[in-house]
């Protein structure tokens, strides 16, 4: 009863400050007002489901008598997919789909899912740096701009092929990187998230303004597509060649992040983010592991944004706005830092979604806001939690019987 006289009374108030708005409506032209009490109704109403709603989520969030490390249903369920027999099916299955989607949805659609496995290899390479290492960037977009820039002036310039582009992105990237990299390693929290910050705008600015090396705001087109042993795609050939490129490119920046993270240095870079200190006192080269962090997470940008580039044949520097490194970072933390399932998942839904739900377009920014709150409240790390590895010791001592 408590908390339903507390709901009547905040629904009260949500009648009362929104009436004006709701209830009268004035018009100039007729000189009529006319009076909606039906809105009022469904005001109250619906305040009041909604805050019933509320209390009730947040009395079983902070009642639930799990342990914070321990696993819910969604968990254990990827756990038993990924570990038990249905993995390789579920893997096979998903492979399959994914290579025989462009013969049922048209040209649009594949551009968007085009754009869509872009982003699960940045969100992948941004992963690397902030859920692994524990470093905030909010400048990402600044590598996604390299290999971009890389790709269309040396296409603009010299012809270079998409081929021998695509290295080159991800070399030069990885060098920004380093030179990010050094000078901010001794920073920490916000000072590091705002350096990484200046950054992203620095690059951003340089390409703006720049006009002689990178045409300033016009930007640069007629970028030249993908092409296979010199042979030439119409434009939507081009998008589905364009789609698997990313796929296979996705699918091997999932191989080398499983295998980074399971190596010795990936390890390093978990414990770094766990205590610094401690890993210092182990003898780990705190700087050498995280400017490799950083290279590799933005070599993979630079990759992909080469891939962009083919794929827009026109690039300009309003495409790497601090916008494009936020949507990025939410990808990381929506889908849970350092989960590389996690991640792609969520990269998919950011991308697709709002493409499928056009026809809320005046709400979407609204609900999406909305969701990450929740997602904040009730879940904070993520839709897939990264599993922690554990080790057993065996006992090796000797065993004696008793006679």
């Amino acid at each position: 009863m408590r908390e339903l006289s507390r709901g009547l009374l905040a629904s009260l108030w949500m009648v009362v400050l929104t009436a004006p708005l709701l209830v009268v409506r004035v018009n100039t032209t007729d000189k009529v007002v006319t009076w909606r009490w039906g809105n009022m109704l469904w005001m109250a109403i619906g305040s009041l489901l909604l805050f019933l709603a509320w209390r009730w989520a947040m009395a079983r969030r902070g009642g639930d008598v799990q342990a914070a490390d321990q696993d819910s249903w969604f968990d254990k369920l990827l756990a038993r997919i990924g570990q038990g027999p249905l993995r390789l099916p579920v893997i096979l299955g998903l492979v399959l789909v994914a290579l025989v989607l462009p013969l049922f949805v048209s040209m649009y659609e594949m551009d968007i899912y085009a754009r869509a496995l872009i982003y699960v290899g940045l969100g992948l390479g941004l992963n690397i740096v902030v859920g692994m290492a524990g470093l905030l960037n909010l400048g990402y977009a600044a590598f996604f701009a390299v290999g971009s820039y890389t790709y269309a002036l040396l296409n603009h310039h010299y012809a270079l092929d998409f081929w021998l582009a695509l290295p080159l992105g991800g070399l030069f990237a990885a060098l920004f990187g380093v030179i990010l990299a050094l000078p901010v390693l001794r920073l920490r929290g916000d000072y590091l998230a705002i350096v990484t910050l200046g950054f992203g705008e620095i690059v951003r600015l340089v390409l703006q303004n720049w006009d002689s090396f990178s045409f300033g705001p016009s930007g640069i087109a007629n970028i030249a597509r993908p092409t296979l042993f010199g042979r030439e795609f119409g434009v939507q050939d081009s998008a589905i060649f364009i789609y698997y490129i990313a796929l296979a490119l996705v699918a091997v920046v999932i191989f080398v992040t499983k295998r980074f993270q399971d190596s010795r240095v990936g390890r390093a870079l978990l414990a770094l983010r766990e205590d610094e200190i401690a890993c210092e006192a182990m003898g780990i080269d705190k700087t050498g592991v995280k400017v490799m962090a950083f290279a590799l997470g933005a070599s993979f940008a630079g990759v992909f944004g080469v891939v962009f580039a083919a794929k827009q044949a026109f690039i300009n520097p309003d495409s790497f706005t601090f916008i494009e490194s936020a949507m990025i970072l939410s990808i990381v933390v929506l889908g849970g830092m350092g989960s590389i399932v996690g991640v792609a998942i969520a990269a998919i839904i950011l991308q697709l979604m709002p493409e499928y739900f056009r026809f809320m377009a005046d709400y979407r920014m609204l609900i999406f806001g909305a969701a990450l709150v929740l997602m904040m409240l009730f879940r904070p790390e993520g839709l897939v939690r990264a599993k922690r590895e554990h080790y057993t010791v065996k006992d090796l001592s000797p065993q004696t019987e008793d006679k």
